[in-house]
């Protein structure tokens, strides 16, 4: 199975589970997350290769992160992530790149993840208030990147970091003709 139909069926299996856990039917789950039920359905199949921003919607409306739907499912608890079983995802809208660093299994009250954005992507998330408040610190690695949080922009440069909470619509640009490379920490709500 190629990496990316191995990443599909993991999220395929996690919405599954965290919908089913919740109680949520998959009529409730659109209507709380803005995804159609056909979508939904069609990601719980593992037949289709949703983008960020669709995904993202999907954890708001299932009250975990973005990152959480990369999370093997079953994990054992492990204290050491190696580089090469960090699963990895490319968003097929924008190209970025993001990777969960943190160790699978692990009850910590964050996570990290790696994103590599290419020259002049951009992506757009919608996400408002979430039941769980979760914070998030953005801290670019390599090159430049644009974050808007509601109405704010702040340019972030090699070495920047910014701190922000996932309360309201957030987008990341990279305006340049280079790579961009970022890592997320973001607390995680205690329901996952």
């Amino acid at each position: 199975m190629k990496e990316v139909d191995a990443i599909n069926q993991r999220i395929a299996q996690l919405v599954r589970e965290l919908r089913s856990a919740r109680g949520l039917s998959l009529e409730a789950l659109a209507a709380g997350c803005g995804v159609s039920r056909s979508m939904i359905s069609v990601i719980e199949r593992g037949e289709s290769s949703p983008t960020a921003v669709l995904l993202e919607k999907l954890a708001t409306g299932l009250g975990v992160t973005l990152a959480s739907l990369f999370d093997a499912p079953d994990a054992r608890p492990e204290p050491v992530a190696r580089r090469g079983a960090q699963p990895q995802w490319r968003d097929p809208a924008s190209g970025y790149l993001r990777r969960n660093v943190s160790p699978p299994g692990v009850s910590a009250p964050f996570q990290i993840v790696e994103v590599s954005l290419p020259a002049g992507a951009h992506v757009a998330y919608e996400t408002g208030a979430r039941e769980s408040r979760v914070h998030q610190q953005v801290w670019v690695l390599e090159g430049r990147v644009r974050v808007t949080v509601g109405d704010e922009h702040h340019q972030l440069d090699s070495g920047d970091c910014l701190a922000m909470a996932l309360d309201q619509p957030t987008g990341f640009h990279n305006p340049t003709n280079e790579p961009a490379r970022y890592a997320v920490v973001l607390t995680t709500p205690a329901n996952r």
